[in-house]
Protein backbone atom coordinates (compact mmCIF):
# COMPACT_ATOMS: atom_id res chain seq x y z
CA UNK A 1 0.00 0.00 0.00
CA UNK A 2 1.68 3.16 -1.22
CA UNK A 3 1.28 6.80 -0.19
CA UNK A 4 -2.13 8.38 -0.67
CA UNK A 5 -1.55 12.04 -1.45
CA UNK A 6 -4.22 14.60 -0.63
CA UNK A 7 -5.05 16.44 -3.82
CA UNK A 8 -3.22 17.40 -6.97
CA UNK A 9 0.27 18.78 -6.43
CA UNK A 10 0.69 17.45 -2.88
CA UNK A 11 3.49 15.06 -3.82
CA UNK A 12 5.37 17.82 -5.65
CA UNK A 13 5.05 20.11 -2.62
CA UNK A 14 6.46 17.43 -0.36
CA UNK A 15 9.41 16.76 -2.67
CA UNK A 16 10.17 20.47 -2.90
CA UNK A 17 10.19 20.85 0.88
CA UNK A 18 11.65 17.66 2.42
CA UNK A 19 10.97 16.92 6.06
CA UNK A 20 14.69 16.61 6.83
CA UNK A 21 15.19 20.23 5.78
CA UNK A 22 12.27 21.46 7.91
CA UNK A 23 13.55 19.64 11.00
CA UNK A 24 17.02 21.14 10.51
CA UNK A 25 15.49 24.62 10.33
CA UNK A 26 13.53 23.94 13.52
CA UNK A 27 16.62 22.61 15.27
CA UNK A 28 18.60 25.73 14.33
CA UNK A 29 15.83 28.08 15.47
CA UNK A 30 15.45 26.38 18.86
CA UNK A 31 19.21 26.35 19.47
CA UNK A 32 19.56 30.04 18.61
CA UNK A 33 16.77 31.00 21.03
CA UNK A 34 18.10 28.74 23.82
CA UNK A 35 14.65 27.15 23.95
CA UNK A 36 13.30 25.83 27.25
CA UNK A 37 10.31 23.58 27.80
CA UNK A 38 8.44 23.06 31.07
CA UNK A 39 8.04 19.52 32.34
CA UNK A 40 4.38 18.94 33.21
CA UNK A 41 3.25 15.45 34.21
CA UNK A 42 3.47 13.25 31.07
CA UNK A 43 4.22 16.08 28.65
CA UNK A 44 6.39 19.14 28.10
CA UNK A 45 4.98 22.63 27.47
CA UNK A 46 6.77 25.11 25.24
CA UNK A 47 5.99 28.73 24.39
CA UNK A 48 7.04 29.38 20.78
CA UNK A 49 7.39 32.63 18.89
CA UNK A 50 5.75 33.08 15.50
CA UNK A 51 8.65 31.64 13.49
CA UNK A 52 9.05 28.62 15.74
CA UNK A 53 5.30 27.97 15.79
CA UNK A 54 5.33 27.76 12.00
CA UNK A 55 8.33 25.41 12.00
CA UNK A 56 6.84 23.20 14.72
CA UNK A 57 3.63 22.92 12.72
CA UNK A 58 5.48 22.17 9.49
CA UNK A 59 7.70 19.58 11.20
CA UNK A 60 4.71 18.11 13.08
CA UNK A 61 6.14 18.34 16.57
CA UNK A 62 3.76 18.88 19.44
CA UNK A 63 0.13 19.89 19.68
CA UNK A 64 -0.83 23.61 19.61
CA UNK A 65 -2.68 24.83 22.68
CA UNK A 66 -5.25 27.60 22.35
CA UNK A 67 -3.99 30.79 23.98
CA UNK A 68 -5.09 34.43 24.20
CA UNK A 69 -1.54 35.63 23.43
CA UNK A 70 -1.27 36.76 19.83
CA UNK A 71 2.51 36.86 19.44
CA UNK A 72 3.18 33.58 21.28
CA UNK A 73 1.88 30.04 20.80
CA UNK A 74 1.99 27.25 23.38
CA UNK A 75 2.79 23.69 22.28
CA UNK A 76 2.43 20.45 24.19
CA UNK A 77 5.02 17.76 23.41
CA UNK A 78 4.53 14.09 24.19
CA UNK A 79 7.31 12.35 26.09
CA UNK A 80 8.90 10.79 23.01
CA UNK A 81 8.77 14.08 21.10
CA UNK A 82 10.25 16.06 23.98
CA UNK A 83 13.08 13.61 24.56
CA UNK A 84 13.86 13.51 20.85
CA UNK A 85 14.17 17.30 20.73
CA UNK A 86 16.17 17.38 23.95
CA UNK A 87 18.43 14.33 23.65
CA UNK A 88 18.77 13.51 19.95
CA UNK A 89 18.52 16.96 18.35
CA UNK A 90 19.93 18.68 21.45
CA UNK A 91 17.89 21.80 20.73
CA UNK A 92 15.49 21.96 23.68
CA UNK A 93 16.31 22.33 27.36
CA UNK A 94 13.70 21.08 29.80
CA UNK A 95 13.11 22.59 33.23
CA UNK A 96 11.01 21.34 36.13
CA UNK A 97 8.41 23.20 38.20
CA UNK A 98 11.17 24.93 40.19
CA UNK A 99 12.71 26.25 36.96
CA UNK A 100 15.72 23.93 37.35
CA UNK A 101 17.11 22.40 34.19
CA UNK A 102 16.99 18.61 34.06
CA UNK A 103 19.90 16.71 32.54
CA UNK A 104 19.47 13.75 30.18
CA UNK A 105 19.69 11.11 32.93
CA UNK A 106 17.19 12.89 35.20
CA UNK A 107 14.75 13.33 32.35
CA UNK A 108 15.21 9.69 31.31
CA UNK A 109 14.42 8.39 34.80
CA UNK A 110 11.45 10.72 35.17
CA UNK A 111 9.90 9.56 31.89
CA UNK A 112 10.54 5.92 32.81
CA UNK A 113 8.71 6.53 36.09
CA UNK A 114 5.72 7.83 34.12
CA UNK A 115 5.75 4.93 31.63
CA UNK A 116 7.72 1.72 32.19
CA UNK A 117 7.85 1.07 28.42
CA UNK A 118 9.21 4.53 27.60
CA UNK A 119 12.68 3.23 26.51
CA UNK A 120 11.15 0.93 23.88
CA UNK A 121 8.61 3.50 22.72
CA UNK A 122 11.25 6.20 22.45
CA UNK A 123 13.63 3.93 20.51
CA UNK A 124 10.82 3.14 18.06
CA UNK A 125 9.90 6.83 17.74
CA UNK A 126 13.53 7.82 17.20
CA UNK A 127 13.99 5.08 14.61
CA UNK A 128 11.12 6.43 12.49
CA UNK A 129 11.96 10.12 12.95
CA UNK A 130 15.58 9.56 11.95
CA UNK A 131 14.25 8.08 8.69
CA UNK A 132 12.25 11.31 8.17
CA UNK A 133 8.83 9.83 8.87
CA UNK A 134 6.35 12.10 10.61
CA UNK A 135 5.24 10.26 13.74
CA UNK A 136 1.97 11.06 15.49
CA UNK A 137 -0.05 9.35 18.26
CA UNK A 138 -2.06 6.37 17.04
CA UNK A 139 -4.56 5.81 19.85
CA UNK A 140 -7.54 6.60 17.61
CA UNK A 141 -6.61 3.52 15.54
CA UNK A 142 -5.77 1.30 18.51
CA UNK A 143 -2.01 1.46 17.85
CA UNK A 144 0.96 3.29 19.36
CA UNK A 145 1.86 5.60 16.48
CA UNK A 146 0.91 6.41 12.92
CA UNK A 147 3.61 7.29 10.40
CA UNK A 148 3.25 9.80 7.56
CA UNK A 149 5.54 10.22 4.57
CA UNK A 150 5.25 14.00 4.99
CA UNK A 151 2.93 16.53 6.63
CA UNK A 152 -0.60 15.18 7.32
CA UNK A 153 -2.04 18.06 5.32
CA UNK A 154 -0.39 16.60 2.20
CA UNK A 155 -0.63 12.85 2.65
CA UNK A 156 -2.57 10.25 4.61
CA UNK A 157 -0.70 8.18 7.20
CA UNK A 158 0.83 5.11 5.63
CA UNK A 159 1.62 2.89 8.61
CA UNK A 160 -0.12 2.00 11.85
CA UNK A 161 2.71 1.24 14.26
CA UNK A 162 2.78 -1.18 17.19
CA UNK A 163 5.80 -1.30 19.49
CA UNK A 164 6.78 -4.62 21.08
CA UNK A 165 9.79 -5.46 23.21
CA UNK A 166 12.17 -8.36 23.60
CA UNK A 167 14.63 -9.12 26.34
CA UNK A 168 14.36 -8.62 30.07
CA UNK A 169 10.78 -7.72 31.08
CA UNK A 170 9.74 -7.98 27.46
CA UNK A 171 6.32 -7.24 25.99
CA UNK A 172 4.94 -5.57 29.09
CA UNK A 173 2.06 -4.19 27.03
CA UNK A 174 0.94 -7.80 26.43
CA UNK A 175 -0.23 -7.38 22.83
CA UNK A 176 -0.08 -9.67 19.80
CA UNK A 177 0.38 -12.75 21.95
CA UNK A 178 -2.25 -14.77 20.07
CA UNK A 179 -3.33 -14.89 16.42
CA UNK A 180 -6.68 -13.29 17.19
CA UNK A 181 -4.81 -10.12 18.22
CA UNK A 182 -3.07 -10.05 14.85
CA UNK A 183 -6.28 -10.64 12.93
CA UNK A 184 -8.21 -7.91 14.72
CA UNK A 185 -5.40 -5.40 14.31
CA UNK A 186 -4.86 -6.23 10.63
CA UNK A 187 -8.57 -5.90 9.88
CA UNK A 188 -8.70 -2.54 11.64
CA UNK A 189 -5.66 -1.31 9.70
CA UNK A 190 -7.18 -2.51 6.44
CA UNK A 191 -10.44 -0.68 7.14
CA UNK A 192 -8.56 2.64 7.45
CA UNK A 193 -6.17 1.93 4.52
CA UNK A 194 -3.00 1.53 6.59
CA UNK A 195 -0.30 -1.12 6.74
CA UNK A 196 0.48 -2.58 10.14
CA UNK A 197 4.13 -1.98 11.04
CA UNK A 198 5.39 -3.93 14.04
CA UNK A 199 8.59 -2.60 15.60
CA UNK A 200 10.18 -5.10 17.96
CA UNK A 201 12.74 -3.44 20.22
CA UNK A 202 15.40 -5.70 21.71
CA UNK A 203 17.39 -4.45 24.70
CA UNK A 204 20.07 -7.09 23.98
CA UNK A 205 20.54 -7.67 27.69
CA UNK A 206 21.16 -4.02 28.52
CA UNK A 207 19.34 -2.47 31.46
CA UNK A 208 17.73 0.88 30.73
CA UNK A 209 19.60 2.76 33.45
CA UNK A 210 20.50 5.73 31.24
CA UNK A 211 19.78 6.98 27.71
CA UNK A 212 23.21 5.74 26.58
CA UNK A 213 21.73 2.21 26.58
CA UNK A 214 19.77 3.16 23.46
CA UNK A 215 22.91 2.68 21.37
CA UNK A 216 22.83 -1.02 22.28
CA UNK A 217 19.15 -1.49 21.46
CA UNK A 218 18.20 -3.05 18.13
CA UNK A 219 14.96 -2.85 16.18
CA UNK A 220 13.33 -5.41 13.92
CA UNK A 221 10.80 -3.96 11.49
CA UNK A 222 7.97 -6.10 10.14
CA UNK A 223 4.98 -5.17 8.04
CA UNK A 224 1.98 -7.43 8.48
CA UNK A 225 -0.84 -7.64 5.93
CA UNK A 226 -3.91 -9.80 5.52
CA UNK A 227 -4.28 -12.37 2.76
CA UNK A 228 -7.05 -11.59 0.29
CA UNK A 229 -8.69 -14.54 -1.56
CA UNK A 230 -9.28 -12.22 -4.52
CA UNK A 231 -5.56 -12.22 -5.22
CA UNK A 232 -5.68 -15.96 -6.04
CA UNK A 233 -8.88 -16.19 -8.03
CA UNK A 234 -8.68 -17.45 -11.58
CA UNK A 235 -8.88 -14.87 -14.30
CA UNK A 236 -12.27 -15.42 -16.01
CA UNK A 237 -10.72 -14.70 -19.41
CA UNK A 238 -8.01 -17.32 -18.85
CA UNK A 239 -10.48 -19.92 -17.60
CA UNK A 240 -12.64 -19.68 -20.72
CA UNK A 241 -9.73 -20.26 -23.15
Amino acid sequence: MGPRWKGKGSEAKALADPMSKIVCQLQSSLIQSDAQGLLSSCSVLYQADEEQAELLNRACFGRPIVSAEKDKQWFQFGMEEAFYLCYHLNCLKIVDGQDCETNFEELWHYMKSQNATFPEFYKAYQNLRMKNWVVRPGSQYGVDFVAYRHHPALVHSEFAVLVLSEGEGSNENGRLRVWSDFLCTIRLCGSVAKTLLVLTVNSNGNRSVSPSCLDSYSIEERTVTGWSPEQCRENPATKSM
